[in-house]
């Protein structure tokens, strides 16, 4: 039971991104007889599907061309049809394998673009029952096919998979299956629905489908997923890559012959677990029981903003008590019902984002990063320190006082054997990690370090000390990074030799679990220096976003006027809690009031009176003197335990922190009704977020919407069922913001006068940031 109420999973987990590299022709192993399958045209033209024939097992292999992972695409689909059908045809093919020409990908997901293309839902909804078709005849088929997974099997990879009758896997770490539909607002579409709950029981299906999670192979084994593993091979004349795929697919065709011969029953023996929970899914009142719980957990989760999970729910739920048929109809309704919907386009808008964010956009730098050097060894820099270890940066961390380099160092450890626990490392692999980062009070070594990533305190003085003892030790390739949230790359580039290898990396807290990486250039910084924090980030495995220079770059600066009006609101007498339930209910994973309390208040003090200083009375709202008497009485937030709320250990439910009465009370400001409802509250703090998104994009911080989404999603919790505010503002429309901007800036004044930007979009209809 536990399994099914885990609902909707972070957003961060989407397919794997397309890269591309050309085509590796494969060649099959010595010692086998190989025959094409057939001497037709068709055979010249395929160019995604080919088989060869072994002895009496026909070897299907899929190679997507010009990309590292296959996708189903409908040129894939149309030439695996015409490939199965010619093995059932053939009387001297007994069985069948499906295996990839690709090691890390069998079949990443169906083509996102082939579901873009679709302009009704009833063109969806077909693409559906077309897959369904071709998986119900492998279901169906009289000679046995075997799946041979290697690398990634995911949404409509898996359904491929889960319809052959039997599984082969490799145990490695890039071997994983998952159904990550839900993550594109999307479900199972081509029987998955239906076939995995009677595969892995209710209750881990429901896990599988509402989180999108990844199983690897060893635990998929254990749940029913996969048949078989197979250890990978090491090197030998071959790649070990190479080699264990000949193994895998060796592997395979033997299970292929064994059920084709019936020396081998493709029906796996059920534990006892297995067997009484299947009994009791099998009493409606116990089902019915399971979906009560589920759906309560998926509302709660996702305030009812995510139509996908809900739908998930229902079609299993009809599939399981209405038949099969029933089951098959509904999905392929229901999958293409949601592609149409504005939470899928947002979502699959955001997958595009990400695609486009692991790209360096500037071409290879000059010379690789090798050498890393972090300045400050706090949470931000020792956080910066873990992500460039875990992925074989040598490492040089640098504190000025013992006491802070020994926590850096533990909190370095502590984030890796959390990886140990989670059996994604081995402790061997952990302490070879560790084994790159070297520790120090001074700056030895730094003459072989290629970059230098400064995260100190946000004091414009202490950076330009620190930036000058740094010049007088690097080498002259090293690029000087800093890791600000709000102060200019340009003021801290002032006291440079040479500003051109100057650069802002604004990394999010957590760093470990925060996926965005804000790159800062100025007018100064040379393309290799931008080509090359763009590669080290891609390498510690961001998402990077490159903006011009300016007070708060884009993240900090659209942040700023929300947390502004988020402080005049609670002037009005609305409660914290009120502002979380408010926020949180518009899509915003953390509340407004809590965000102030993680960010911390003597940092959000510190940002809102250099963004006041910069923008003057556009970042006016709140009165910026309650931050300061809330830092006075310590209230910090979170890291004080005490802020809007109160934080103690282990306890769930925070009370509102009873000190705030007097402070609130000293700032009270009377209350407009006219715009106090609750979605008033909700549009004045996003039509605020939005217009200074779009006055950044005016502005030029930003070079296109995408980024900006992606930044503010990614970077910011802006809710990721609206895709971004560029692709929000293209949803409600220009027109419909400018409304509700004006009506606010007739009580408040100028923090809310819409931007040009944002004005010439509502006077041109047509007109749309995302075309």
């Amino acid at each position: 039971m536990a399994a099914a109420v885990r609902a909707v999973g972070s957003l961060g987990r989407f397919a794997a991104a397309h890269r591309h590299r050309p085509l590796r022709h494969h060649r099959p192993p010595a010692g086998y007889a190989c025959r094409n399958i057939s001497t037709s045209s068709a055979l010249q033209t395929r160019t995604h599907v080919s088989c060869d024939i072994k002895g009496d097992v026909a070897v299907v292999r899929f190679h997507t061309p010009n990309s590292k992972v296959n996708t189903l695409s409908k040129q894939l689909s149309a030439e695996f049809t015409e490939v199965m059908n010619e093995i059932w045809a053939n009387e001297a093919v007994r069985s069948a394998v499906l295996i990839s020409s690709k090691p890390g990908s069998f079949i990443a997901g169906a083509d996102i673009d082939m579901i873009k293309a679709c302009k009704t839902s009833q063109e969806v909804t077909q693409l559906s029952q077309e897959g369904q078709k071709m998986l119900e005849k492998i279901e169906q088929s009289p000679k046995p096919v075997v799946a041979a997974i290697s690398g990634s099997c995911l949404g409509g990879g898996l359904e491929v998979a889960i319809a052959c009758h039997y599984r082969v896997a490799t145990k490695d770490r890039k071997t994983v299956l998952a159904t990550p539909e839900v993550l594109l607002g999307l479900l199972p579409g081509a029987g998955g629905t239906q076939r995995l709950p009677k595969m892995v029981g209710l209750p881990a299906a429901f896990d599988m489908m509402l989180t999108g999670r990844n199983i690897r192979a060893d635990r998929a084994k254990k749940m029913g997923l996969v048949d078989q593993l197979v250890d990978p091979l090491g090197p030998g004349l071959k790649s070990p890559e190479a080699r264990t795929m000949e193994y895998l697919e060796e592997v395979a065709i033997g299970f292929a012959r064994g059920l084709a011969n019936r020396t081998m029953s493709s029906k796996r023996s059920k534990g006892l677990v297995q067997r009484l929970t299947d009994y009791a899914m099998a009493l409606p009142f116990v089902r019915q029981q399971v979906y009560k719980t589920v759906e309560s957990k998926v509302q709660k989760q996702t305030k009812g903003l995510y139509p996908a999970p809900l739908k998930i729910i229902e079609v299993v739920k009809t599939g399981l008590d209405q038949g099969r048929d029933a089951g098959y109809l509904t999905e392929s309704q229901s999958f293409g019902e949601l592609a149409v919907t504005k939470e899928c386009k947002a979502l699959m808008g955001l997958y595009h984002g990400q695609v486009h964010c692991k790209k360096n956009k500037f071409g290879a730098p000059q010379r690789e990063v090798k050498t890393l050097a972090v300045l400050g060894a706090g949470l931000m820099g020792a956080g910066i320190a873990q992500v460039s270890l875990d992925k074989g940066l040598k490492t040089i961390l640098k504190d000025t006082a013992q006491p802070g380099l020994d926590r850096g160092q533990q909190q370095i450890f502590k984030g890796l054997n959390s990886k140990v626990k989670k059996k994604s490392l081995t402790s061997f692999e952990r302490d070879s990690i560790l084994s790159n980062l070297t520790s120090q009070l001074d700056y030895r070594g730094f003459e072989k370090a290629d970059m230098v990533i400064e995260a100190v305190f946000e004091d414009i003085n202490i950076k330009h000390k620190v930036l000058k003892e740094v010049e007088a030790v690097i080498p002259a390739h090293c690029i000087f990074a800093s890791n600000t949230s709000a102060l200019p790359i340009g003021q801290i580039a002032a006291a440079s030799k040479r500003p051109e290898k100057v650069i802002g990396m604004h990394y999010f807290s957590p760093v470990d679990k925060m996926q965005l990486l804000e790159i800062i250039t100025t007018d100064k910084t040379s393309q290799d220096t931008a080509a090359s924090a763009v590669a080290v980030g891609l390498k510690q495995g961001k998402i990077v976003i490159v903006v011009k220079d300016g007070p708060g770059f884009y993240t900090t600066r659209c942040l700023g006027p929300m947390l502004s009006e988020v402080v005049r609101v609670l002037q009005e007498g609305i409660e914290p809690k009120k502002i979380d339930a408010v926020s949180t209910a518009f899509g915003f994973p953390v509340g407004a009031a809590t965000l102030i309390d993680e960010v911390g208040v003597d940092v959000a003090t510190h940002v809102a009176e250099d963004l006041g200083k910069a923008f003057g009375e556009r970042f006016g709202g709140g009165n910026i003197e309650l931050f300061k008497l809330m830092v006075e009485k310590g209230f910090l937030g979170r890291k004080a335990g005490k802020g809007f709320y109160v934080y103690q250990e282990g306890v769930k439910n925070r009370n509102v922190n009873s000190g705030m009465d007097e402070i609130l009370a000293r700032f009270k400001l009377p209350a407009n009704p006219d715009v106090c409802t609750d979605e008033d509250i909700q549009m004045r703090l996003v039509t605020r977020f939005v217009n200074e998104a779009a006055m950044c994009l005016q502005e030029g911080i930003l070079s296109n919407p995408v980024e900006g989404d992606i930044g503010a999603v990614f970077g910011l919790g802006f809710p990721p069922c609206l895709g971004g505010p560029f692709r929000y503002a293209d949803s409600y429309g220009a027109k419909q913001l400018v409304d509700k901007l004006r009506k606010y800036e007739a009580v408040y004044g100028s923090q809310f006068t819409p931007c040009q930007l944002l004005l010439d979009y509502a006077n041109s209809p047509g007109k749309k940031f995302h075309q």
